[in-house]
């Protein structure tokens, strides 16, 4: 199972302030949907949380959330308290590749993990920013694609929508 982050950011890994987004991107959210469509998404409790309640959890696909209340349940979403018990989950259920979508927190600790990571760079810096995401190493990743959307009168920023592919190992 290919394990894929997809995060929105800007040009200082800025990814939200005060647990919302810094932006509203319908271009960014539209490419989002199409590529978590019908696949397992992981996240934070505090980014499901996050989520507008009238989009949550997310339609179309199942919806894992790690938290630290082992308590904690919501209708037709999966909780667990371990982020292996998530991705294992997902690789009960056949999922062909698993999309971590957040929080800071999570992204950080599934760095390691990911296979892909889909990026939308958002081209402003954000100083309210308080999550980030985690700094990478490009040299143990290969840019494999990359698309510029100019901004216009739905999306304010220009947006380039990247997909890294990590290297392999060269023992």
């Amino acid at each position: 199972m290919k394990i894929s982050l997809v995060v929105a950011c800007g040009l200082k890994n800025e990814i939200g302030a005060n647990n919302d987004l810094l932006w509203h991107l319908p271009a960014d959210m539209a490419y989002f949907k199409e590529l978590t469509m019908n696949h397992h998404v992981l996240m934070g409790r505090v980014t499901y949380e996050s989520i507008p309640k009238k989009f949550r959890p997310l339609v179309g696909r199942e919806n894992i959330v790690i938290t630290n209340n082992p308590g904690f349940t919501n209708e037709n979403i999966r909780a667990f308290t371990t982020i292996e018990a998530g991705i294992e989950y997902a690789k009960s259920r056949n999922e062909t590749e698993l999309f971590i979508i957040g929080g800071a927190k999570i992204y950080e600790q599934t760095l390691h993990l990911a296979n892909r990571i889909y990026l939308t760079k958002v081209n402003e810096m954000f100083p309210q920013a308080d999550a980030h995401f985690p700094l990478y190493n490009t040299h143990d990743w290969t840019l494999t694609k990359s698309r510029l959307q100019i901004k216009s009168e739905s999306n304010n920023y220009d947006l380039y929508f990247e997909i890294w592919d990590k290297m392999k190992k060269r023992f």
